[in-house]
């Protein structure tokens, strides 16, 4: 019966597309869109989202960045905007080709800086608070890669990429392009250059050589010296071989300073020039454990770890004459503490919004901006003294989306099959009926150390409020691994990826249908990178959904850990390579039962992904179709781990869409195609 519906469907299908010849493009696409509930999708990935305020040393104005999509040219394009104390925020930088971030104040606020690819590479710009025309003023060979401006404003340093060399150039040109794996690269160094806007100025390098490449650093705050972390190569793996030193700006001196086993990075001087924070594992950099927030004086000594008492990864903002304040995830929310640099005690600040991803402060160190969000908004840029902790919204980013049904979130919990405590967020569409069973979509978050939160809007690959006004509930588990819960919560899919993983995404369908909230005949489930490989495995291990789309998925360990580009990821989970503990490896990957598998599965993946390569899409479509499941394979062409154009994300949500409207509501779904007139 089932292979029958099929033909029956495809059939349906192809008979829509040969219709489309005979209709022309807008009336077909204007009849297709209008039976899509809720916004259009394009309207969904059209909307302008916010980022990296940065407050100026008075306080009264305030950077930010808007990212929209540009149809036409199929990009992201990011433009700085600019809030002035009591007037509306307006755009302050407009660029033709390329985007313009890294948004920067003077110390003296007379200029403001950022970096555009508006020429070849990326180079530093200045424009005036007050208006004006933009200038290059660096036209560094390489491009800039990071910069900071001099505690006096007299000079910024940067980092740029070593150019190629001679030999490599002369080897392309008689042998063509080809790389020797883990072996060619380029490193990253130092620069400084002085602000004389009267005289070209030569930048000045002062980090060289082969033995590191430099990755963040931060001035003093007398401008004396330069903290710098670094590693041997700019390789992925070589993350745990990161150490700090610090540089003499004037001489050029290099000390090191933190050079114990591990990943150690991320420097911060105190307000007083005496210490340095810095984020480190201590030795231990397994993927699932916490990191620590450790200070060493500047001069060098021993280490004090800060943060052993506080069970969750602390990151550090801004270190004040108050202390040090932090971000970290608790739960779902993502919120704002102190850290007291003597006691090493952490106190919560605020929890409005109810995600706050970053501040920055002015001269008083008291006025800061954030940005963040909740249920019932976008993600806006705000304003407030610390004393009082009133937030001030100075963006209006959640106005775009005022006519739309939402409906709304709760964050629910659960028990899972061996008792862990569960937590996920269900979202309602609007007129939710107590005592009727709705379709139920689990949508599955990366990671797996991420979080899924409660948000008003959810894009990428996946159409949320569409679904939502469809009529459907939308599962978003934080099973276990997922951050927010601490550091043992994260290690319980320790070799038992996937199985655990299972336990608590199945657990939290039945809860639902157990609470009379879900209808079960009207279940499907999908993912992307961990989640794609927690859909995967459901759909080789579980019986429960009627539909599964895998996003980037892993397959089978063996094929990933050979082929990824972060091989240490999986030895940490699996504790072994697939040579030493097989068993392990059989045990957590989805295609050793594939001959169990019967839920049809959508598998959509990009062609160069490195971090899950694509040969775990074709392994299962392959098996998928060997044992007689019905499986769909979308390979999107030019992209890696993510899908990160306009036009393909667009893609993706129809296919989504076709997929589940297929086996949740047993509807034949035609994908829009526009077709000029001949």
């Amino acid at each position: 019966m089932m292979k029958k519906h099929l033909r029956s469907w495809s059939a349906s299908i192809a008979a829509g597309l040969f219709l489309i010849g005979l209709m022309t493009g807008a009336a077909y696409t204007a009849e297709l869109e209008s039976e899509i509930p809720g916004p259009a999708f394009k309207d969904v990935l059209s909307l302008k989202s916010i980022g990296s305020p940065v407050i100026s040393p008075d306080g009264k104005s305030i950077l930010y960045t808007v990212r929209q999509p540009d149809w036409e040219k199929n990009r992201y394009d990011t433009e700085i905007w600019l809030y002035r104390d009591g007037q509306k925020p307006f755009q302050l930088t407009r660029t033709m080709d390329g985007s313009s971030s890294g948004a920067a104040w003077s110390p003296d606020s007379q200029w403001i800086s950022f970096t555009s690819s508006r020429d070849k590479g990326s180079q530093i710009y200045l424009i005036s608070p007050k208006g004006g025309e933009a200038f290059k003023f660096t036209s560094h060979k390489e491009g800039i890669n990071s910069y900071r401006w001099s505690p006096d404003g007299e000079h910024i340093a940067f980092t740029s990429t070593e150019p190629r060399g001679k030999e490599s150039e002369a080897r392309e040109k008689q042998y063509g392009r080809f790389e020797v794996e883990d072996a060619e690269y380029r490193l990253r160094h130092l620069w400084t250059i002085e602000v004389d806007l009267d005289n070209d100025q030569e930048a000045k390098q002062l980090t060289s050589g082969d033995v590191f490449t430099v990755g963040s650093f931060r001035w003093s705050p007398d401008g004396k010296w330069i903290a710098f972390d670094h590693r041997p190569d700019p390789l992925t793996n070589s993350y745990n071989k990161t150490d700090i030193s610090i540089l003499e700006v004037a001489s050029g001196e290099i000390t090191s300073l933190v050079t114990q086993p591990g990943s150690d990075g991320g420097p911060l001087w105190s307000p007083d020039g005496n210490w340095i924070l810095f984020s480190t594992k201590m030795g231990d950099d397994r993927y699932y454990t916490n990191s620590e927030l450790a200070k060493i004086p500047a001069a060098g000594g021993e280490i004090t770890v800060l943060t052993e008492s506080f069970d969750e990864n602390l990151g550090a903002v801004a270190w004040t004459a108050q202390g040090i304040y932090c971000l970290a995830s608790q739960t779902v929310y993502r919120q704002l503490f102190l850290l007291d640099p003597e006691k090493g005690s952490v106190k919560k600040i605020a929890s409005t919004p109810e995600n706050i991803y970053s501040l920055s402060f002015a001269d008083d160190e008291k006025t800061v901006a954030l940005y963040g969000m909740d249920r019932t908004t976008l993600t806006e840029v705000y304003r407030t003294n610390l004393d009082t902790y009133r937030p001030e919204r100075i963006t209006d980013m959640t106005g775009q989306v005022k006519a739309w049904r939402t409906g709304k979130r709760e964050v629910i919990r659960w028990k899972s099959k061996d008792s862990a405590e569960i937590e996920g967020i269900l979202w309602k569409p609007e007129g939710y009926a107590v005592g009727k069973r709705y379709p139920l979509l689990v949508i599955i978050h990366g990671g797996p150390s991420a979080t899924s939160r409660p948000a008003l809007v959810s894009g990428g690959v996946y159409p949320y409020l569409q679904w939502l006004e469809k009529g459907a509930l939308i599962l978003q588990p934080n099973y276990r691994g997922s951050a927010g819960y601490g550091e043992k919560f994260r290690a319980l899919n320790v070799r038992n990826l996937g199985v655990g993983d299972m336990w608590d995404v199945e657990s939290g369908v039945d809860y639902l249908i157990q609470k009379g909230m879900v209808d079960a005949d009207r279940v499907g489930a999908m993912g992307w990178s961990q989640g794609g490989y927690i859909s995967a495995f459901l759909t080789t291990n579980s019986t429960k959904f009627k539909a599964i789309s895998v996003g980037a998925g892993i397959s089978n360990w063996v094929t990933y850990y050979v082929n990824t580009d972060i091989h240490p990821f999986t030895r940490h989970y699996l504790k072994g390579t697939p040579w030493e503990d097989m068993d392990v490896y059989l045990k957590t990957s989805p295609m050793t039962n594939i001959n169990k598998a019967q839920t049809p599965t959508l598998i959509q993946h990009g062609e160069f992904d490195r971090r899950v390569p694509i040969p775990n899409a074709y392994e299962l479509f392959q098996g998928l179709q060997d044992v007689g499941v019905e499986a769909r394979l979308i390979v999107y062409k030019d992209f890696g781990h993510g899908i990160s154009r306009p036009k393909e994300q667009l893609a993706a949500q129809w296919h989504n869409w076709q997929w589940f409207a297929k086996y949740i509501w047993e509807e034949a779904v035609e994908i829009p195609l526009e077709l000029e007139k001949k």
